[in-house]
């Protein structure tokens, strides 16, 4: 037998050393859901491979339902309006498709790189949004939320949500390391300026979804339980000021605490196209509600869904927000990058509250919001902004090394 020569100085491997990092690696992965680094692999695989797939699918089943209800809801609206029966569905089509575009663009980018372009994004919204009430637009409908394009409208809160979350997140990110900035105090500040600016338009829903957002990364990062119901103190107290101050904002919460319906409101219509839909709905394209509502397409989706299509659909729909929004946070529980966690958190529990309030609305749980249902409503802002959240969040979410156990352990994590 040949013997195996060394060159001098070099150590025999170790086979127990070998396996115990080979055990530590798998280790990390069955706590953590680490995937190894594969040196050198294309994007696109990379990008599928990392991927939560079944929210993607889930985002795609909406739109589709959305493109679907549109079919039914929106021909009556062109008709008054004098246009081709499908114009609005075909402009859905259109800012639906640059939507998911940018949500496949945006989930290949690295966490790094979206965070640099939603701080951009952030401070061009901003921005828009302050500008508003100088070269805004309410379309008639008695709230200043839109810049006016000549061939469609741009509404600045909508770009605005997704972007402030990642910022902070950001800040709050950075206030937890040593010597960091005081990112909490910042993104309160942040939050505080956006509120009063929707508050003036008056836009009360998108407000509350911006100060509920910004509530659950302070509650994810740490705060405490006294500071946050005593900020709940401070949201209910605002609320009975706007109710005194603000007749638009009264006017909603009367006639929801009323408890008769005028069946000739929006929300009369909603309710009874509901209450007529049962459990498998009038048939396609049998509905009535849609000759009623003039928002039938865009807030009030929901009871077309439910009158042609029955209950039914509407729990599908629900299951399918439901989906995205637990199988995010299911997987950031397993991150341990804090900026990764908190952000993708904001995005999904803004994603889900939103859908849950249009639905609330719809069936008389909550006061109108006039809040669109992501990817289903018909809006392009509503789309192409929802594109772009959710591309981020399928972007945090995606699977990534996350480091050796013991360097949690050893607090280096």
């Amino acid at each position: 037998m040949h013997q195996i020569r060394r060159k001098p100085g070099t150590k025999t491997p170790n086979r127990g050393a070998n396996e115990a990092a080979s055990g530590s690696g798998v280790m990390t992965e069955m706590v953590y859901g680490a995937v190894p680094e594969r040196g050198g692999e294309p994007i696109l695989p990379k990008w599928w491979r990392t991927l939560d797939k079944w929210s993607m699918s889930c985002v795609l089943i909406l739109f589709g339902i959305g493109l679907l209800l549109g079919l039914a809801a929106s021909p009556p609206l062109a008709a008054r309006n004098g246009f081709d029966p499908f114009h609005y569905v075909q402009r859905q089509a259109f800012f639906g498709g640059l939507a998911i575009v940018a949500m496949l663009l945006t989930s290949m980018m690295s966490p790094v790189l979206v965070r640099r372009l939603a701080v951009l994004g952030f401070l061009g919204a901003f921005v828009a949004l302050a500008l508003l009430p100088i070269f805004g637009t309410d379309f008639g409908k008695g709230a200043v939320r839109w810049y006016s394009l000549g061939f469609a409208s741009v509404q600045p809160s909508e770009f605005l949500k997704p972007g402030f979350m990642v910022v902070a997140a950001w800040l709050f990110a950075a206030s937890q390391e040593i010597n960091g900035p005081p990112g909490r105090l910042w993104s309160f500040a942040l939050c505080v300026a956006i509120v009063l600016m929707l508050v003036m338009q008056p836009d009360f829903g998108q407000a509350c979804l911006v100060l509920f957002g910004w509530g659950v990364m302070y509650f994810v990062a740490g705060a405490p339980m006294l500071l946050l119901m005593a900020m709940a103190g401070v949201v209910v107290l605002g609320g009975m000021v706007a109710y005194s101050s603000s007749e638009h904002f009264a006017r909603r919460i009367d006639g929801f605490l009323n408890p008769d319906v005028d069946p000739t409101t929006q929300l009369g219509y909603a309710t009874n196209a509901i209450r007529e839909g049962g459990l498998f709905g009038v048939g396609v394209g049998e509905g009535q509600v849609k000759w009623s509502l003039p928002d039938a397409h865009t807030d009030f989706i929901i009871a077309v869904a439910a009158e042609e299509y029955g209950l039914v659909l509407v729990l599908i729909i629900i299951a399918l927000y439901a989906s995205i929004v637990v199988r995010s946070l299911l997987r950031l529980m397993r991150e341990r990058d804090m900026f990764l966690r908190l952000a993708g958190t904001g995005l999904a529990c803004t994603f889900g509250v939103q859908a849950m309030i249009n639905m609330g609305v719809a069936v008389r749980l909550l006061p109108a919001k006039g809040m669109t249902l992501p990817f289903v409503s018909y809006g392009g802002s509503s789309l192409i902004a929802g594109g772009i959240a959710v591309g981020m969040l399928l972007c945090f979410t995606r699977t990534r090394p996350q480091g050796e156990l013991g360097d949690l352990l050893r607090g280096r994590g």
